[in-house]
C-alpha cells in the first residue's frame, strides 16, 4: 500500500474514532490529509472503500505473523487461537474507530451487506492459514462458525481493559473448545454416515 493510501487510511480511522462514522466525509479526510479530492477519489471513491482497506490491513498484519509451515505439534484449535488473538491485538489500537464502524453498520443494512463478504474472506484466510480447508460447502460452514465465534468474542474484547487482553483470551479459548467438541462430533457422525455398507458395523 502506498504512503498516500496509508496516510488517508490513518486519517480516516482517527477522524472516525473522534467524530463517529456518519460525521466524517471524504472532504474531511482529504482536508485533514492535504490530499486533493481527485487523488482521494481515485484511491478511495467512498468511505466503504476505506473500511475495506482497514479490514485488508488487519488481515495482512494477522497473516504476517503466520509461520511459513504448520507445526505438527500444534492442534487446529491452537493455531486458530493464535490467529484470532493476533487479530484482536492488531485491532486494539483502533478500537474506537472499529466500534464506530460497527455501530454504523447496524444502522445501515446496505453497509453490512457490502462488508459481510469481506469478513467471510478474512475468516477463510485465517482458516486456510491454520491448515483448515475453507472451500466448498464444508468450508462455508467453517467460515460462518468462525465468524460467529469472532462476533461473540468481540463483545468481550470491546470491554476488555486488561493490558494483555486476558478476558478476551479466556472467552476465545472457551468458544474454540466448544467448537472443537462440536466439530469432533460432526466428523464422527459424517464418517459413520458415509461408510460403505460392507464396512459399517452391524446393528
Amino acid at each position: 500500500m502506498s504512503d498516500t493510501r496509508e496516510q488517508l487510511l490513518d486519517t480516516f480511522l482517527r477522524l472516525v474514532a473522534e467524530r463517529g462514522y456518519g460525521e466524517v466525509s471524504l472532504g474531511d479526510i482529504g482536508a485533514a490529509s492535504s490530499v486533493g479530492m481527485a487523488e482521494l477519489y481515485r484511491l478511495y471513491p467512498d468511505k466503504l472503500a476505506l473500511v475495506q482497506a482497514f479490514m485488508a490491513r488487519i488481515d495482512g498484519e494477522v497473516l504476517a505473523g503466520t509461520p511459513p509451515s504448520l507445526d505438527p505439534e500444534e492442534t487446529v484449535r491452537d493455531r486458530l487461537f493464535d490467529m484470532m488473538m493476533r487479530r484482536f491485538d492488531a485491532l486494539k489500537p483502533h478500537r474506537p474507530a472499529l466500534n464506530a464502524i460497527r455501530r454504523a453498520s447496524l444502522r445501515d443494512p446496505l453497509m453490512a451487506l457490502v462488508l459481510g463478504p469481506g469478513l467471510m474472506r478474512s475468516m477463510a484466510a485465517m482458516l486456510e492459514a491454520a491448515g483448515v480447508p475453507a472451500r466448498g460447502v464444508p468450508g462455508a460452514v467453517r467460515q460462518n462458525a468462525l465468524a460467529a465465534i469472532y462476533a461473540a468474542v468481540s463483545r468481550v474484547f470491546d470491554k476488555d481493559d486488561s493490558v494483555d487482553l486476558s478476558k478476551t483470551m479466556a472467552a476465545l479459548d472457551s468458544r474454540l473448545k466448544t467448537a472443537e467438541r462440536w466439530a469432533q462430533t460432526f466428523d464422527k457422525y459424517t464418517d459413520f454416515r458415509t461408510r460403505r455398507p460392507e464396512t459399517a458395523p452391524a446393528p
